[in-house]
């Protein structure tokens, strides 16, 4: 928890008026019982109305300055909670911005979600009552006890008994249910995880009718979260009335011992009145502190998980060496990317992904990978921008190791399409920005141009001003293709990777931008990840994959003399789309 309370720091002023005022209140409290003594003993058994009514405006005054300090303890203790809120909820937003796919896919998406959303609510409700209430209640409890020396020596030693046992009690309990508190949050984790699923692919469930499948197994997930909630609900449950059974015999035992001290002239009738008060001051605070507790315990569990990805660190090697291509030097001759020798293997993963991977390219050609699935195509292109880190060899760019760039100077000579293609709510012009913030409306024209987009702006009423849904779902899956290829190139790249992004594109569309890519201005190395042999065949080199290896690499001719991977996938397209049209 050290590493979240950090972000307490400039709400000190806060942290500590917070909990002073509470205290000024409690000081307040504990004045109350000895003043309703003082009316009964003097007041009440003296028949003086004067003196009782004097007595009664104090007890409104300690009420109203009570009052004042109560509220203005819960301003700071709000308004440093909420502050705490917002700066880690900003630090947690920049970590996991700042993690590689691997720690991204490890941590898991309903994860990432449910800590930057439950666990901070549940961090800030327990900073926020840790500052009314943790010092206030331990102060009530035991300013009560020795307030209560002060009225009588032998009937206070009763709250001597009761204060250990209530604190057994209710630290026990809390000791028991901190890491019940962890696997419920893991069970929340999983039931937000199937709940996103399902509104994410509620169109593939409808269309394979498995709503009631979908159902049973939400139900059975959430079956398992409610369970464990009850039997930690249930352990917690027993906090009120074990205190209230140790109460309550205090209380009578305190009555019994007034009575007998009483009939025997040692104390009065209002001192015992306010031993009792003492006592339910005692009881009302340790019911506050179990209730506190109670939260503060999900705080912690919550706060462990929050300072889990705090601590966590990027896996992605970077060697910092600041020495990287600043683009001033003649690169002629040196290749724009090359694979010396590359594998790779995922965390916890037993067999690598990639194994032995050896190539260069040039500036302006134009590779195809091809492969099963599986295979690892997507896995290789994503070592150029340096999503993950290779395990063995060397990934370069103009010569440099990746793992020497600064991050943001490689990924701007880079502009990737991913396979799912991804837009963002808000205009189309704001969406292809991503690519170049600077670019201009002529730049953004050019680059729907060569990723025949162009009709896809026309059909729009406001053009580039049109405003597009959450993840593009005003669009077809051919139109967020193209889109997300035009967002790409107005980056206008040094390398270019489209994994797999024409899949959604008819054969002339995509044969199009193939012979757009070729006329570009200043012509990237291009990397083509592709099914298709048609749309890699006239790729200046073609790179086989099979099972993480490359089982061949040259043109198409070649391969389909030597490559029997690469034939067989060849033929299973074209010869198989002949034989069906020569049946029909």
């Amino acid at each position: 928890m050290k590493t979240i309370l950090t972000y307490l720091k400039g709400y000190e002023k806060e942290t500590i008026l917070a909990p002073l005022f509470k205290m000024l209140e409690a000081g307040f409290e504990l004045f109350v019982p000895l003043v309703v003594a003082a009316i009964i003993d003097v007041g009440i058994d003296g028949n003086d109305k004067g003196y009782i009514v004097k007595m009664c405006m104090v007890l409104v005054l300690l009420g109203i300055v009570g009052l004042i300090s109560s509220v203005t303890a819960q301003y700071f203790a709000a308004k440093a909670a909420v502050g705490f809120s917002k700066k880690l909820r900003h630090a947690l937003f920049d970590k996991m911005q700042s993690l590689s796919f691997s720690e991204i896919d490890s941590l898991g998406t309903a994860s990432m979600i449910t800590r930057m959303t439950s666990d901070v609510n549940q961090v800030q409700s327990g900073v926020n009552l840790v500052l009314r209430l943790f010092l206030r209640s331990p102060f009530i409890v035991f300013g009560a006890m020795i307030m209560a020396f002060t009225v009588d020596v032998k009937a206070a030693l009763i709250f001597t008994v009761v204060i250990p046992v209530l604190s057994v009690i209710v630290f026990g309990i809390m000791l028991i249910t901190i890491p019940m508190y962890k696997k419920v949050q893991k069970a929340l984790d999983r039931v937000l995880g199937i709940t996103r699923e399902n509104l994410t692919g509620i169109r593939v469930i409808r269309a394979f009718c498995k709503e009631k499948e979908e159902i049973e197994r939400f139900d059975n997930a959430n079956d398992r979260l409610t369970v464990m909630q009850k039997i930690v609900g249930r352990i917690s449950g027993l906090m009120n009335p074990m205190t209230y059974i140790v109460i309550n015999a205090g209380i009578v035992a305190l009555i019994y011992t007034g009575a007998v001290r009483v009939e025997a002239g040692i104390i009065t009738q209002g001192a015992v009145v306010a031993l009792y008060n003492y006592m339910s001051q005692i009881l009302v605070e340790l019911i506050k502190l179990a209730n506190l507790i109670i939260t503060v315990t999900k705080s912690f569990a919550s706060g462990k998980r929050l300072e889990a990805v705090l601590r966590m660190e990027s896996s992605l090697k970077l060697n910092n060496v600041n020495v990287y291509d600043d683009g001033s030097e003649n690169k002629k001759n040196i290749p724009v990317v090359r694979f010396d020798h590359v594998s790779l293997t995922y965390q916890g993963a037993g067999e690598e992904a990639l194994s032995d991977i050896d190539f260069t390219v040039n500036k302006g050609e134009t590779v195809g990978i091809i492969g099963g699935t599986g295979s690892g195509k997507s896995s290789l292109v994503h070592l150029i921008p340096h999503f993950y880190d290779a395990t063995k060899g060397r990934v370069e760019v103009n010569g440099i190791d990746v793992r020497d760039y600064p991050i943001d100077v490689l990924r701007e000579k880079i502009g990737i399409v991913m396979q799912k293609p991804v837009l963002f709510k808000a205009t189309i012009r704001e969406n292809l920005l991503w690519g170049n913030k600077d670019a201009t409306d002529e730049d953004i024209y050019e680059a729907l141009k060569a990723a025949q987009a162009l009709d896809v702006i026309e059909s729009k009423e406001d053009g580039l001003d049109e405003m597009v849904a959450q993840g593009g779902k005003n669009f077809s899956g051919g139109q967020r293709q193209r889109l997300t290829i035009a967002r790409a190139l107005v980056r206008k790249p040094e390398i270019l990777i489209l994994d797999d992004s024409a899949s959604a594109l008819d054969y002339a569309t995509d044969a199009a931008l193939r012979k757009s890519l070729l006329n570009i201005k200043e012509r990237p190395a291009v990397f083509i990840v592709s099914q298709r042999t048609s749309s890699i065949q006239h790729a200046d080199k073609i790179i086989v994959l099979d099972d993480g290896k490359v089982a061949g690499m040259g043109t198409h001719k070649e391969l389909l003399r030597s490559c029997d991977v690469y034939r067989e996938i060849y033929d299973s397209q074209f010869k198989g789309a002949q034989e069906v049209a020569a049946n029909e």
